[in-house]
């Protein structure tokens, strides 16, 4: 039969054998060069990514430059930078992991090196001295356009850095437009102008720099009402202050936004011979301070983008009661809490530090919890003023997408005035893509089978105090949190260990470990707290789950 083939057939055939034995052209391995680098701050140093091709069992695999292709990213963009051509560009002194990552053959395929920053490029210990946004004013024509914004920091030794994905980012009014917190990108929401602010702690100095951003199209987001929380306290009138939070309502989600710093609020009192309080700062505005005996209105007036006002008022109440009052002041920890699930949880404690001991207290079923998205973003409170051992007070739960702002408030029982802390919990929307996995969408409901369990010292004492517990299957020092634990090759002042769902975790401080003060409300003693020790108390993990430890 092969003899009555044709020869173009053959010819045919011939060509097709070859063809046939290729594979995917898809990238099946990736390697970076070079694995390890170290640069100073400022420096910058070029990484390379290298594609292996398979063409088949009868030809040998290829390689090829794909550093264009591949997705860079950094560890720690504190630490150092990388663009999207793969240059990587020192931050401050320490280690960051750089990453090459594509789709491949086999799926989403990586590859990484190790990037050490030390201390300067010239000098030892060279630090970011100045901050700036470029450019310094942008505008977009309507809702929903963006523009990316750059930050450049100057070091002591004069070099320039790029410090867009390493500082915090922020808009004056989120009615106007937002900024992705570590990017500097831009989006226009409404009408107006808001000023866009880069912050950056360096060397235990915090760096700002703000720019501009106008949209020039579009509706105006007005705000329909603002409240004054609380609605009146006392303060002494030997200078005693107090903080006076303001909320604004959204008029069309119906959302609350602390607007307590925008520039479109001013504050004043009545009577200012009585109360003063603090306005037209960048931080620090809504605080009274007595001045007299008596009682002064405090006014916030919120001026919208189309000109129309909204105003709240409240009482400042001044004694002849002498100041400090017991209660110094009030913490939320931790300060923030990000969950990418619907339905997920998070734990807040509120800690309080007193002027007579003990110092430092857990107030979390003794405040009052307040979240500016009730509907979205529900905090439990037990609203008694009476501690519930074993309640879960502080507990916030994700209805939706979005932020709020959670809001610790206590009284204190001998002079009635009243101390607030604020934190932020936020569930980001984020839509699947093929590398980028869902966020806060119907799509992702909370897992029910791992949860987290952060461990904190919220004591005055930090240099001699030790945390210890097991891992769900007995592993010991899974947790081993304090002081000196970082050359023990454990954690540091701030563990954070993964627990199966319902695990009972047994926490334990070890005799020795400095004078222990208590538990937080949520971890149960199994035997009664002493100062010397040891201490344990057990934690029920139903979902990510925080706990203070108190060293005095």
């Amino acid at each position: 039969m092969l003899d009555r083939l044709s020869p173009r057939v053959l010819l045919a055939i011939g060509l097709a054998l070859p063809i046939a034995g290729c594979t995917n052209p898809l990238v099946d391995t990736i390697s970076v060069s070079p694995s390890s680098q170290s640069v100073g701050v400022g420096q910058s140093v070029q990484f390379t990514a290298t594609g292996t091709y398979g063409h088949g069992a009868n030809h040998p695999s290829t390689t090829q430059n794909i550093t264009n292709s591949v997705t860079w990213t950094s560890s720690v963009p504190a630490v150092a930078t990388i663009t999207a051509a793969g240059v990587a560009t020192g931050v401050s002194a320490g280690s960051t992991t750089i990453t090459a990552s594509m789709n491949g053959y086999t799926g989403v395929i990586s590859a990484t090196a190790t990037l050490t920053v030390t201390g300067g490029t010239t000098s030892p210990g060279a630090s970011v001295v100045s901050l700036a946004i470029i450019p310094s004013s942008q505008s977009v024509a309507a809702p929903k356009d963006t523009s990316q914004f750059i930050a450049i920091g100057t070091t002591s030794t004069g070099v320039t850095v790029n410090l867009t994905n390493a500082v915090t980012w922020a808009s004056s009014s989120a009615q106007i437009a937002t900024v992705g917190a570590n990017t500097g990108l831009a989006t226009a929401v409404g009408q107006g102008a808001a000023t866009i602010t880069a912050t950056y702690v360096s060397g235990g100095s915090t760096l700002t720099a703000t720019a501009t951003f106008t949209v020039m199209g579009g509706t105006s987001e007005e705000y329909t009402a603002v409240t004054i929380i609380p609605g009146s306290q006392s303060v002494s009138a030997s200078g005693q202050t107090g903080q006076f939070l303001a909320l604004a309502t959204s008029g069309t989600t119906g959302l609350e936004q602390d607007v307590t710093n925008s520039p479109q609020i001013k504050w004043a009192s009545s009577i200012p011979s009585v109360a003063s309080v603090t306005s037209g700062l960048a931080s620090g505005n809504g605080v009274a301070t007595g001045i007299s005996q008596g009682s002064s209105t405090i006014t916030a007036l919120l001026s919208n983008p189309d000109g129309s006002l909204v105003s709240a008022t409240a009482t400042a109440n001044v004694t002849l009661t002498p100041a400090p009052e017991p209660l110094l002041s009030l913490q939320i920890v931790p300060s923030a809490i990000t969950i990418n699930d619907l339905y997920g949880q998070g734990q807040f404690l509120a800690i309080g530090t007193f002027s007579t001991p003990p110092t430092v207290r857990d107030l979390t079923n003794s405040v009052t919890w307040l979240t500016g998205a009730p509907n979205i973003f529900p905090v439990n409170s037990n609203g008694t003023g009476v501690p519930n051992s074993g309640a879960d007070a502080g507990v916030v739960t994700a209805y939706g997408s979005g932020s709020a702002t959670i809001i610790a408030e206590a009284t204190d029982p001998t002079t009635g005035s009243i101390e607030t802390a604020e934190a932020t919990f936020s569930c980001p929307l984020v839509l699947p893509t093929p590398t980028t996995p869902a966020s806060c969408t119907s799509d992702t409901p909370a897992s029910s089978l791992i949860s987290t369990l952060t461990i904190y010292n919220v004591g005055l004492n930090t240099t001699n105090w030790l945390i210890t517990a097991s891992s769900a299957t007995g592993t010991p020092d899974v947790i081993h949190c304090g002081p000196g634990s970082n050359a023990a090759g454990f954690g540091g002042s701030v563990c954070v260990a993964s627990y199966p769902v319902g695990t009972q975790v047994t926490l334990t401080a070890p005799a020795g470990s400095g004078a222990f003060g208590g538990w937080s409300y949520n971890c149960l003693a199994t035997t009664p707290v002493t100062a010397a020790g040891p201490n344990t108390c057990t934690v029920g993990m139903l979902f990510d789950n925080t706990v203070g430890a108190i060293f005095n």
